[in-house]
C-alpha cells in the first residue's frame, strides 16, 4: 500500500480532502487515516515535526500499514536560485546535516554510522525537477548551518523530516518518494515570516498536483 508521512496536520490537509476516507483513527499520537486516493488504496500517517517523529511514522507505516512505497509530503525551505516559492521538487538524495560522527569515524558530515556515503538516495517522481536535501531538527536563519548545508554538502533544500524517512526505508528496502514545495529560500529575508507568508500559496500547489504526487 501507498503510504504518506507527513509532518503536521495542516500539510496533511490537502491529501486527506480528497481521498475517500475510510477510517480515521489516532496511534501513539500518530495520527492515521485510510482510505482511497485517485481509485488507490493508501493511507496518511501524521507524524508530527522532527527527525525521531518522522522516523516513528515511517516505521508505523511499514509494520502496522504494510506500505510497499512511502511519499514524505511537506513545505521545506529553499537554499538557492536553482528553487522557487510555491513550485515542487521531487527528492533525489537526502542527508542529515546534523549528524556527524567526523571526529569518530573520519567520515564526511551526515554519514550514518552503518553506512559509507552521507547522502541516500530515493526513488524519483519523474512528474517535477530533482533536488538535494538537507534535514536538521532546526529551524533558523544560522549562517554556520547555511553554509554547512550549500559549501559542506551541496544541497538545494532544507527540511526537518526526509532523511530521517529516508533512513528508515533505505534498513527495510521499501522505496521513499519526497516531493517538497517551497516555502521560503534562504537570502531572501527572514526564513519565519517567508514561511508564514507563503503557506497559502504552498498549500495550493500542492492540492492542484497531488495526483501527479500520488502517482508513483
Amino acid at each position: 500500500m501507498k503510504v504518506f508521512v507527513i509532518a503536521m496536520e495542516k500539510e496533511a490537509a490537502p491529501v486527506v480532502a480528497q481521498m475517500t476516507v475510510e477510517s480515521d483513527e489516532k496511534h501513539a499520537d500518530l495520527h492515521i487515516v485510510r482510505g482511497q486516493l485517485f481509485k488507490d488504496k493508501c493511507a496518511v500517517v501524521v507524524c508530527g515535526v522532527g527527525k525521531v517523529n518522522a522516523a516513528r511514522g515511517a516505521q508505523y507505516a511499514l509494520d502496522a500499514l504494510n506500505a510497499d512505497r512511502i511519499i514524505n509530503l511537506g513545505v521545506a525551505g529553499g537554499l538557492n536560485a536553482s528553487v522557487t516559492v510555491g513550485e515542487i521538487y521531487s527528492i533525489s538524495h537526502a542527508v542529515q546535516y546534523d549528524f556527524d560522527l567526523t571526529q569518530l569515524n573520519g567520515t564526511k558530515i551526515g554519514t550514518l554510522d552503518e553506512f559509507d556515503e552521507n547522502y541516500l538516495a530515493l526513488a524519483v517522481n519523474g512528474a517535477f525537477p530533482t533536488r538535494k536535501l538537507g534535514t536538521g531538527d532546526r529551524f533558523n536563519d544560522s549562517r554556520t548551518d547555511y553554509e554547512t548545508l550549500t559549501q559542506t554538502l551541496g544541497a538545494d533544500i532544507r527540511d526537518m523530516e526526509c532523511a530521517a524517512v529516508a533512513q528508515v526505508c533505505a534498513h527495510a528496502g521499501v522505496p521513499l518518494y519526497a516531493c517538497k514545495i517551497i516555502s521560503d529560500v534562504a537570502g531572501s529575508g527572514s526564513t519565519t515570516e517567508q514561511y508564514l507568508k507563503n503557506l497559502s500559496v504552498c498549500y495550493e500547489t500542492m492540492k492542484n498536483q497531488l495526483e501527479k504526487i500520488a502517482g508513483v
